[in-house]
């Protein structure tokens, strides 16, 4: 089953109207902060009211995640074990480094017989994590470390690299397709990192199209005005579903049944086309199933 993510929000934990707001609002999934967005005197109260807001529910289809704190912090064991026993689709692990990182997480999730069906995001954030994504992704195969997928997180990479982050991202280009490939080779899901500059509409949706060319599944966002713009981008566009559905129906003819290569519309089309019309169309038919 194929689940869209393309706009994933950040929500502080702290704030109850956030937590309120975020049931009503269009993004693909929620991501409720104990992290960045809060206070170090807030951290207990916005872990309580995370715990209440997800098990009052009402979110919907909304995918729903909890970042907790990064484990170099006091805060991260009585996050996760606060996660783990409140269930969301997921947990968002910042600062996440090495597979001992990974296990440590897992293993707590363990102790507290936390449920399986609780998934485990890393936040790909150091120097470190760049160069071994693909054995952090490698990790996955060990169904304990319940990883999904990774979320790049440019601002802190950018902090500790000295590598500045300019209009286009050119510098980052090489680290981000790096991770990319570590997450496809082993089956995974990989968001983009927030665009920080938020009245700037413009440089936002570019920043979305660069993403969604460069193989992002989508993108983790810090204000609720930019939902829209990346739920468009994101979305594959009509005339590429249509396109899709023409492919798979030309391969289906039982005299293409046989055949790895067919002519489409003066075009030669492989076996290939059709994989990857098939994503396309799920992405599609799946998107259309959250709207109702």
């Amino acid at each position: 089953m194929i689940r869209p993510r393309r706009s994933l929000l950040f929500m502080p934990g702290s704030n109850a109207r956030a937590l309120e707001k975020a049931r009503s609002l269009p993004a693909d999934g929620i991501i409720l902060d104990l992290e960045d967005s809060v206070a170090p005197d807030a951290k207990a109260m916005a872990r309580d009211q995370i715990a209440k807001a997800i098990a009052a529910g009402g979110f919907g289809k909304r995918e729903v995640l909890i970042r907790v704190n990064s484990l170099d912090t006091p805060w991260w064991v009585d996050d996760v074990t606060m996660a783990g026993r409140a269930r969301p689709d997921g947990i968002l692990v910042p600062k996440i480094s090495t597979v001992a990182d990974l296990s440590a997480i897992a293993n707590r999730l363990s102790d507290i017989n936390a449920d399986m069906s609780i998934r485990v995001w890393a936040m790909i954030e150091t120097a470190r994590a760049v160069l071994d994504a693909d054995k952090l992704a490698a990790a996955s195969r060990d169904s304990e470390t319940r990883l999904a997928g990774f979320v790049f997180g440019p601002n802190d990479i950018s902090r500790e690299t000295r590598i500045r982050m300019q209009p286009g991202r050119a510098a980052m280009i090489p680290m981000i397709t790096h991770c990319i490939l570590a997450t496809r080779a082993h089956g995974l899901e990989i968001l983009d990192g927030p665009y920080s500059d938020i009245s700037n509409i413009d440089g936002f949706a570019t920043e979305c199209a660069q993403g969604r060319d460069l193989g992002f599944d989508g993108k983790t966002l810090i204000h609720p005005s930019h939902i829209e713009a990346c739920n468009v981008i994101f979305t594959p566009p009509a005339e590429e579903v249509a396109e899709a559905r023409k492919i798979i129906a030309a391969f289906e003819k039982p005299e293409n049944a046989s055949r790895g290569a067919i002519q489409l519309d003066g075009r030669m089309v492989e076996r290939l086309h059709a994989d990857m019309a098939r994503r396309t169309i799920a992405i599609a038919d799946a998107i259309a199933a959250m709207a109702h």
